[in-house]
């Protein structure tokens, strides 16, 4: 640009940084954003090209949500280390969005691919997948833990971890593959809950990477033994070895109406 001590009009200025002269005009108003000179005859406001720096940190701000009496006062006490210090703080904040949101779309990608199961899977098959290493948070119940007790330890994790909402995660449960072979199907170990942005920390139960036997179980709980069932002879037959839990969750909660179309997930490492 030739001449920068030119000065501009509102609309040319506003055009500028691509906003409306409303803004300008409201920035104007509340003491903000001051035009570099206001025409005496007519009351047009203009504005200096060298303003533009300016303008546009109060627009980066605004973009992140920082409110105008912050601004205010930051305009109040310009300064290298005070916009230092606001910025830090935003982009902690904007860390946080960030990471919630990489959540968020793990959750819907889980969601889809559970649609997409349902949409193809065969219930009668029993399937070799591959799984990576998962991050769980678990809580340890037996056949005496009641259901409210239960929701109780659920919930109080849930608080722990800060999570926002209950479908901010998913759950499902575990039962030792030593008790499966022993025959004893209603002997859970645990409750688990899978934060996707989850990392491994100290007290985390951690779901292995490898191979996994994978099946399916749909109606009520109590017809799961015969499944488990057809699950050890399947492993039988195919010389293949369970270790460690079975992970059981359910799979499409948020498309049926009645307990007896409710599909579970069962997967359980082998060698």
């Amino acid at each position: 640009m030739s001449e920068k001590n030119k000065l501009l009009t509102i609309g040319q200025f506003a055009a500028m940084h691509g906003i409306n002269k409303k803004t300008l005009m409201w920035y104007d108003e509340i003491g903000l954003f001051k035009p570099a000179a206001v025409n005496q005859k007519n009351g047009y406001r203009c504005y200096d090209y060298h303003q533009s720096p300016v303008l546009e940190t109060i627009l980066l701000l605004r973009e992140l949500d920082v409110s105008i009496a912050e601004i205010q006062n930051f305009m109040k006490n310009r300064s290298a280390e005070n916009l230092k210090n606001l910025l830090d703080e935003k982009i902690t904040e904007l860390d946080r969005s960030i990471t919630h949101m990489h959540a968020v779309k793990n959750i819907l990608c889980t969601h889809r691919q559970n649609m997409i199961t349902l949409l193809t899977m065969d219930l009668s098959e029993i399937n070799i997948i591959e799984k990576t290493e998962r991050c769980l948070i678990t809580v340890d119940i037996d056949k005496d833990t009641s259901f409210e007790k239960e929701v109780e330890m659920i919930t109080a994790e849930t608080k722990k971890y800060k999570l926002g909402r209950l479908h901010d995660a998913s759950y499902g449960s575990m039962i030792s593959t030593a008790s499966l072979i022993a025959g004893n199907f209603d002997d859970y170990d645990k409750l688990f809950i899978e934060i996707p942005a989850l990392t491994q920390e100290s007290g985390l139960h951690i779901q292995p990477e490898g191979r996994y036997l994978q099946a399916f179980h749909k109606g009520n709980w109590d017809k799961i033994p015969d499944r488990y069932k057809d699950i050890l002879k399947y492993a039988e037959k195919n010389g293949l070895k369970l270790h460690g839990y079975s992970y059981e969750r359910g799979i499409n909660e948020n498309v049926i109406d009645q307990i007896e179309d409710y599909i579970i997930k069962i997967e359980i490492p082998v060698l």
